[in-house]
């Protein structure tokens, strides 16, 4: 449990740092554009390259996935639904999709599988899940919503390969699977920018709540209340039922519940800002989710382990 305090008050003691950068006039708008963007097209490729090239990809193909999948479907259809019938803008949709299902997995996601559950490999299912499968489709969605004509198809289809974090993160999985080891001289600088890809995505975070209006206050009460309650409440109860469907045991449904409560990664905001699309939604739904996910995931362990 300490582990799990731990994680989350590393988290907050580096967006505090962002807000008095910003407090201080050292930062404005500007530069946290700067900072996300070179989080978006430098530090975060080389950081998700090192991270998959070391993974055991053999890892993800298990019930623990399945049920982290179900988790993702049904907050995914539910968000979805909602945007339909308000006729939301696409773009706006897809963040808020991501909102309500995309895990802090890299940051939080490690320190809590590490010391909550005793093997930070647990978080290798959905963190391959999100960089290989869900943020490239969100990707290339969003590129589609963002062009000012109608693509064709083969320009949807050839986006992701054009993206610097879909591209580094199916370079690393290739490396994992063919084993091939890479020289030091390429990756250790590629580790060394890597390593500044989550302060730099949480002090610009940091920045935007002190320069921007107050939590809550920028995007509707209702909105808000249906990402987070989807994100700390739905997916992990969604994903503990599925996972009980396949057959999990009891550690590894204590695993998928905590994993699926985790909160909305801060990349959600890093990508609503490089878009331009429903910046202060992402804002706000990671700050009320990363407060809200600590009683939840106290209590789910509390109740499971």
């Amino acid at each position: 449990m300490t582990g799990v305090l731990a994680g989350f008050a590393t988290i907050a003691v580096i967006i505090g740092f962002g807000m008095l950068l910003a407090h201080a006039g050292i930062v404005d708008d500007a530069g946290q554009r700067t900072l996300s963007a070179v989080a978006f097209f430098l530090a975060s490729p080389a950081l998700l390259f090192t991270v998959l090239q070391d993974n055991d990809v053999g890892r993800v193909f298990s019930g623990n996935l399945v049920a982290i999948v179900g988790g993702v479907v049904v907050t995914g259809a539910v968000t979805i639904t909602v945007a339909v019938a308000r006729r939301e803008e696409l773009g706006r949709s897809v963040i808020a999709t991501m909102c309500s299902s995309y895990c802090n997995a890299g940051n939080l996601g490690l320190p809590i599988a590490a010391y909550a559950l005793g093997d930070a490999a647990l978080i290798a299912p959905v963190l391959l899940l999100q960089l290989l499968v869900l943020q490239p489709l969100a990707l290339t969605v969003l590129d589609v919503a963002a062009s000012p004509e109608r693509p064709s198809l083969g320009r949807v289809l050839s986006r992701p390969l054009t993206n610097p974090i879909t591209v580094a993160s199916a370079t690393g999985l290739a490396v994992a699977l063919s084993g091939v080891e890479v020289p030091g001289a390429v990756n250790d600088p590629l580790a060394l920018v890597g390593a500044m890809a989550v302060p730099a995505m949480l002090l610009a975070y940091g920045v935007s709540l002190r320069l921007g209006p107050l939590p809550g206050r920028g995007v509707p009460p209702g909105e808000l209340a249906l990402a987070t309650g989807l994100k700390l409440l739905v997916q992990p109860a969604a994903a503990y039922a599925v996972g009980l469907l396949v057959g999990l045991d009891d550690a590894a449904l204590l695993a998928v519940a905590v994993i699926s409560a985790l909160p909305t990664a801060q990349n959600v905001f890093v990508l609503a800002g490089r878009y331009g699309r429903a910046e202060l939604l992402a804002r706000d739904a990671i700050f009320v989710s990363t407060l809200g996910c600590v009683p939840v995931v106290i209590g789910i362990v509390a109740v499971l382990a």
